[in-house]
């Protein structure tokens, strides 16, 4: 099943395992994005800290979903390396472009968790950074990095 996931990705120049990627720094920055809103609703901080706190704590689900597989793999030290070698611009693309949106959106920003723009703008600015991403991430697994560093260890 491996091999085959291999002549799939590149039969089609690494554009599946390019999508898989951004999937998965989709996944690692929704729940950041969603619990950092969560916590500043809670703490009721401004803007800019609600911005922040999404932000590190995407990176940190980000960075941690790719470590939890290679944790015992290569160990902790060499988990956290490949991390953030392998998702650092995915994960900046994507929170540059989902924030720039939530941003650009009127009232977005002050929208509590019970408004409906919050969930819609967060749900279009997350699918917008996605189709960005998939690129980059494309173009990083050309270049034998972002997730092809890491892609070997995943089915250790």
């Amino acid at each position: 099943m491996h091999d085959g996931h291999h002549e799939r990705a590149a039969a089609d120049g690494g554009w599946s395992t390019a999508v898989s990627a951004t999937l998965h720094c989709l996944t690692g920055c929704a729940i950041g994005e969603i619990l950092g809103m969560v916590v500043a609703t809670a703490l009721a901080l401004g803007d800019t800290a609600s911005i922040a706190i999404s932000i590190a704590l995407a990176f940190i689900f980000g960075y941690g979903l790719t470590m939890r597989p290679l944790l015992a793999a290569v160990g902790t030290r060499r988990a956290i390396r490949l991390a953030f070698a392998s998702d650092t611009l995915s994960i900046t693309t994507m929170e540059v472009v989902d924030n720039a949106f939530i941003v650009a959106v009127p009232g977005a920003l002050a929208a509590g968790l019970a408004d409906g723009l919050f969930w819609w703008s967060l749900l279009v600015s997350l699918g917008i950074a996605f189709v960005v991403t998939v690129p980059v991430n494309r173009w990083l697994i050309g270049r034998g990095r972002g997730h092809a560093v890491i892609h070997a260890y995943h089915h250790r």
